[in-house]
């Protein structure tokens, strides 16, 4: 029995250092400073350039404009992830509410044919969708970059298998008591949901802060720059003798995945409590 676990620790203290390990290179590259990293390569041992690295990097105006920072890109990154995800569940729920509490023979066929859409990626839509926003004049806003991405049929999914479990005695309860719909919906299902509304909000919160593809096509102005982005135009600086700032890269690096990280880890028992729990 012993032995067993044992092994069992063993294999998830492997699996650890797997995930971790990458991650650890990252960030002690950071430490160092550009020159040092271009002639010796990644680095395993603290170099001590920590502050100066990261402080430069979210406080100094740079890139071919030599307007945009750090700090601003993680701004943006934020607005990209928050609306993303908020619009997402506020859609998904709207449209879960009505197929579940508006009851029609056509339920059904439109359930199918908003889930049918998760056969079509983002890749499929970009150029309808980028057309659509040039001729609305959306192009570098962060309307252009949200709104696009909103329609979710996961989201629709799973907060319809959740309404779908709400005992029908609420809402009778609810008419007795003279409740409307959007009183039901917002007193009664809102609150019931909120397990489920963390879970969604996690997953789309950090399906958003990684997007690269839409937000390059959709922003050609630094000021609407995201990290994930930022780290690529970092390294597309090799001007005459100057070497790309490795370093900052790395930092960038290391910058987007600590809030997605920590909202995992805060979260993460209403994540599992949303995705999981079947009784209400």
């Amino acid at each position: 029995m012993h032995r067993t676990k044992l092994t069992d620790h063993l294999i998830l203290l492997f699996g650890v250092f797997i995930m971790i390990g990458p991650v650890f290179v990252a960030f002690m590259t950071s430490t160092h400073d550009a020159i040092d990293v271009h002639m010796n390569g990644l680095q395993v041992s603290w170099g001590g350039d920590f502050v100066e690295t990261y402080t430069e990097l979210l406080t100094r105006k740079g890139g071919f404009t030599g307007e945009v920072t750090g700090a601003r890109m993680v701004m943006n990154s934020f607005i990209l992830g928050i609306g993303f995800a908020v619009g997402k569940i506020v859609l998904s729920m709207l449209a879960a509410y009505g197929l579940v509490y508006f009851r029609s023979r056509f339920s059904t066929v439109l359930f199918w044919m908003i889930f049918t859409t998760l056969l079509l990626p983002l890749e499929v839509r970009i150029l309808p969708s980028y057309d659509v926003m040039t001729k609305l004049g959306l192009i570098n806003t962060y309307t252009g970059l949200i709104v696009p991405l909103l329609a979710s049929a996961t989201g629709t999914f799973y907060f319809r298998q959740f309404f779908k479990s709400v005992p029908d005695e609420l809402l009778e309860a609810a008419r007795i008591d003279g409740a409307g719909p959007f009183k039901f919906f917002i007193d009664i299902l809102v609150p019931l949901s909120r397990n489920m509304i963390a879970a969604i909000f996690i997953i789309m919160f950090v399906y958003g802060w990684n997007q690269y593809l839409w937000p390059m096509i959709m922003t050609n102005e630094e000021s609407f720059y995201t990290l994930v982005r930022g780290i690529k135009q970092i390294l597309l600086v090799w001007v005459g003798s100057q070497i790309p700032e490795y370093n900052q890269a790395f930092a960038l690096a290391v910058l987007a995945m600590l809030p997605p990280v920590l909202i995992v880890v805060v979260f993460q028992s209403w994540f599992i409590k949303g995705l999981t729990e079947s009784d209400k």
